[in-house]
């Protein structure tokens, strides 16, 4: 296997470290507007602004052929973003940042477990081994000591 650029690894590792800030934010916004579903659209409406600048700007506008072959699920990535950032924003304040996250890479990893071993929506196959999910059971004892703490 070829070795991998180290941005390739610095990338997920600069979103991921993103996350518990982009969920304090939104949990602060929520609680300045009275409302964590408005708190969520408002996050959406500016990430959505985001991307469309980057899109025209890289001129990456697709054509509108290029939908027909869509399946439903492949509409689905925005309503789960919708639901990771309306929970955070609920969540995320009242349990506190660390146990959020823990909470969020117990989650992120049981699926991609799953993702992974049947190579679902495009994930290269890589089996469940016995280090994999022992590696996700320390995750969960994890998250039992940060609760006792």
């Amino acid at each position: 296997m070829p070795a991998m650029p180290w941005w390739l690894l610095a990338l997920p590792l600069l979103a991921g470290a993103l996350m518990p800030l982009q969920a304090g934010i939104n949990g602060q916004l929520a609680k300045h507007i009275s409302s964590v579903l408005a708190a969520a659209l408002i996050s959406f409406v500016v990430g959505t602004l985001a991307l469309l600048l980057l899109t025209l700007w890289q001129r990456e506008v697709p054509l509108l052929s290029a939908f027909k072959g869509l399946s439903w699920w492949h509409w689905s990535g925005g309503l789960l973003g919708a639901f990771f950032i309306a929970t955070a924003a609920f969540a995320g304040p009242r349990v506190g940042a660390l146990l959020f996250m823990a909470l969020v890479i117990a989650g992120q990893l049981s699926i991609a477990l799953l993702l992974d071993h049947f190579g679902w929506v495009g994930f290269r196959e890589s089996p469940v081994s016995l280090g994999k999910i022992a590696g996700l059971l320390l995750i969960i004892g994890g998250i039992w000591l940060i609760r006792r703490g």
